[in-house]
């Protein structure tokens, strides 16, 4: 973050049954698709929705045992990997993260508007990747998946 927050902020993490909900709606989803949801995949998808905002890999590892013991990086990695493959997480590369997706739909392209304050991350439609789909067709390319990143400052940061 570029400066010290001295204002606080009152949207908390989502509630445990929130987060259950997702998990189950989760669940249902890769079922009717014939995936598995492994304990590994669960367990980080489960850490990132209870966060409630961007969660560093490392910390991720750090939270992932149940019994206080960090989990190995690949089993991590991997699970992150197919959470984001199918649409329930995403990597925000800029501030090298990770965030529970909010829409939970596959084919859609995130943008993510970043608090350079606070540090507070919001997911909204992208109606720039429209545009850009447009462009790649008529260059020939076929775009998997586009994720945008836009800094700056959120309303209570601009109201502090």
């Amino acid at each position: 973050m570029g400066e010290a927050c001295h204002h606080h902020h009152h949207d908390g993490p989502p509630t445990a049954a929130d987060v259950e909900r997702a998990l189950g709606d989760a669940d249902a989803r890769l079922t009717a698709e014939g995936e598995r949801m492994t304990a590994a995949r669960l367990r980080v998808l489960e850490l990132l929705l209870a966060a409630g905002e961007p969660v560093k890999a490392y910390d991720l590892i750090a939270r992932f045992g149940t019994d206080g013991q960090p989990a190995k990086p690949p089993t991590v990695y991997r699970a992150l990997e197919f959470l984001e493959r199918k649409g329930l997480a995403h990597r925000i590369a800029s501030i090298s993260a990770y965030v529970a997706c909010s829409s939970g739909t596959i084919d859609h392209s995130a943008a993510f508007l970043i608090c350079d304050c606070c540090g507070a991350t919001e997911e909204v439609a992208a109606p720039v990747a429209e545009g850009l789909d447009r462009a790649a067709r008529a260059a020939g390319y076929a775009i998997v998946r586009t994720t945008v990143e836009a800094h700056g400052r959120c309303p209570a940061c601009l109201a502090a």
